[in-house]
């Protein structure tokens, strides 16, 4: 004689919610992870363009940290995706299903409080700082030497546009000054 065990949505739901926070987890370790192998990365091109005094070895630089922040930046995005999905579609198929006012709280109440929008700008600012300005003063240091060839000012100048895109994606991505997020779903 076998058993039937039926699955239930609210069963399915609540295993998707539990996948998807386990993804959003792994991905903020990873992320706020880059912020840190990004450091060490620009602290050993200056420490070894200092040592052989060769600034042109500065234009690694910008190629690490566009490759770095936009690594940064998708993983970013993924992980205000998992909240955005599941405050807008998981928790109130849920609290449907339950027949309550609300689940999942949390992935609300995070996000309303008064200082959210400075955060986002102060973070706006960080990854600006770590991805973009940081490059841009390698390349500035490099042009400033006065010892450039053609071939490598063309690569400079190639890589200061990568920046300059990643930069922009970085703002657009922030969103810091959008509409603050309700309270309710």
């Amino acid at each position: 004689m076998s058993e039937r065990q039926d699955v239930t949505v609210g069963q399915l739901l609540l295993a998707e919610y539990q996948s998807l926070k386990d993804e959003q987890k792994t991905r903020i370790g990873f992320r706020d992870n880059l912020l840190y192998v990004t450091l060490t990365v620009v602290a050993a091109v200056i420490a070894a363009t200092a040592q052989a005094k060769r600034p042109d070895m500065l234009l690694a630089l910008p190629p690490v940290c566009v490759v770095l922040g936009w690594t940064y930046l998708v993983n970013d995005e993924k992980i205000s995706a998992i909240g955005r999905h599941v405050r807008e579609d998981i928790g109130p198929r849920l609290a449907q299903l339950a027949q309550a006012e609300g689940v999942f709280g949390w992935e609300i109440a995070h996000r309303s409080d008064s200082r959210r929008r400075s955060r986002k700008a102060i973070q706006c600012g960080i990854d600006l700082l770590a991805f973009c300005l940081v490059p841009f003063a390698g390349l500035t240091v490099y042009w400033a030497a006065g010892e450039t060839s053609a071939g490598l000012l063309f690569l400079s100048v190639l890589e200061a546009l990568g920046v300059i895109g990643l930069g922009v994606q970085v703002v657009l991505y922030a969103r810091p000054f959008g509409q603050p997020v309700s309270a309710g779903p």
